[in-house]
């Protein structure tokens, strides 16, 4: 499984009409809005590396009135803290 987080920056006003259109991405696990220097983080999830590719460049990117994106992949499984023996101490 591939899973990549990708910050968007959208033309002003935009942010609803593309998290609406970003949530029927079957792919699409989470979508936020955000304050800073992005508009929106969304977390994608696909079952290979070159179908998160796919679907970051031809269906995240194209949504119209996204202005540029940054990906960012998940290299490795969550830490889950609760689970460790850290959490314990």
């Amino acid at each position: 499984m591939a899973t990549a987080y990708v910050l968007i920056n959208c033309e002003f006003g935009s942010e609803d009409e593309i998290q609406q259109e970003l949530k029927r991405l079957p792919e699409v696990e989470e979508v936020s809005a955000l304050y800073g220097a992005y508009d929106i983080i969304v977390k994608v999830t696909a079952e290979t590396m070159d179908k998160l590719k796919e679907i970051i460049s031809w269906n995240i990117r194209n949504v119209d009135k996204v202005k540029s994106t940054l990906t960012m992949i998940v290299i490795e499984k969550p830490f889950a803290a609760r689970h460790s023996s850290f959490a314990q101490a």
